[in-house]
C-alpha cells in the first residue's frame, strides 16, 4: 500500500469502542498522525491505550467511528483482510519480546516475510542485513533465552521491521528493561525514526515519551486529554507535567 501524498498515516475519526454497559474503553477519540513521525500514547493503566492499539492494529473493531491507516480502512476489513493487512503494513513490538523460544534469533526474523509469502533465500539475506544493523548479528544461531533483555528487544524490532512496514507499533517497548537495555532500545526507536520509519509509541512512562517521540497524546478515561510538542530533551511537557488523573474503569 502507498501512502497518498499528505495524506496521514494514521486517521481515527470519531472513534468509540464500548465492550459492556460501563462507561466506553475508547470515546469519541480523533486522531492524526503524519507520516514519519514517532508519537507517543501516553496513560494510566485503564486510559484506554491497549484498546486505541488494537484498533490500529487492526485486532479490534470500533463500535462507531473510522480508523484509517496508510489509505486503508482498517475498521472495515475482515479476519483475512486484517490478517494481511498487519502483515503488509504493520510492524509490532510488545513488552514480553513475544519471540518463539524453539527457533532461533535467525528464524524468528524470517517468520513474518515466510508467513508474508517471501521465499526463504530472500528472507534469510533480508533477516541477516536487518540483524547486523542492529547490531545483533552475531546471535543469529542463539535461542532467545540465550540472549538479554536488551538484545531480545533489538530481535522483536528486526522482526517487526522484516516486511518493510509502514507503521511501527511499539507497546511498552521498555517495560520489561533494566534501565541500560531501556536506553538502548530509546536510542533505536530514535534512529529508526530518524531514517522515516513511523512509530507509535504506546507507554505509561513519562520520560521515554518525552524523550523519544517528538508529540506526546495523553488518554484519560478513553479520551485525548491533551496533545503537546515535546522538547526532545526529555524534560518537555509531557515530562515535567503529572498525569492528570488516576486510572478510570476503562480498558
Amino acid at each position: 500500500m502507498t501512502n497518498a501524498t499528505h495524506a496521514p498515516m494514521i486517521d481515527l475519526r470519531d472513534a468509540t469502542k464500548k465492550y459492556d454497559d460501563g462507561p466506553p474503553a475508547l470515546a469519541g477519540v480523533t486522531l492524526s498522525v503524519a507520516a514519519g513521525e514517532c508519537v507517543a500514547i501516553l496513560g494510566h493503566s485503564g486510559s484506554g491505550k491497549s484498546t486505541l492499539l488494537n484498533l490500529i492494529a487492526g485486532l479490534d473493531k470500533p463500535s462507531s467511528g473510522t480508523v484509517t491507516v496508510d489509505g486503508t480502512r482498517v475498521d472495515q476489513l475482515g479476519e483475512a483482510g486484517s490478517a494481511k493487512y498487519r502483515r503488509a503494513s504493520i510492524g509490532m513490538v510488545f513488552q514480553f519480546f513475544n519471540l518463539l523460544d524453539d527457533l532461533t534469533v535467525l528464524d524468528n526474523v524470517m517468520v513474518p516475510a515466510q508467513l508474508a509469502g517471501m521465499g526463504k533465500g530472500e528472507a534469510k539475506r533480508r533477516a541477516v542485513e536487518l540483524l547486523e544493523s542492529l547490531g545483533v548479528d552475531r546471535h543469529t544461531k542463539a535461542y532467545p533465552q540465550r540472549l538479554s533483555g536488551g538484545e531480545r528487544q533489538r530481535v522483536a524490532v528486526a522482526r517487526a521491521l522484516m516486511n518493510e512496514p509502514a507503521l511501527l507499533l511499539a507497546d511498552e517497548p521498555t517495560g520489561a528493561l533494566d534501565s541500560s537495555s531501556a536506553a538502548d532500545v530509546r536510542e533505536l526507536l530514535l534512529e529508526l525514526n530518524s531514517d522515516g520509519q513511523t512509530i507509535l509509541l504506546v507507554t505509561h512512562d513519562v520520560q521515554l515519551a518525552a524523550s523519544t517521540a517528538r508529540r506526546t497524546i495523553e488518554l484519560v478515561d478513553g479520551a485525548i486529554e491533551r496533545d503537546v510538542i515535546n522538547d526532545g530533551s526529555g524534560a518537555g511537557p509531557a515530562a515535567r507535567t503529572p498525569l492528570t488523573r488516576p486510572a478510570g474503569g476503562v480498558r
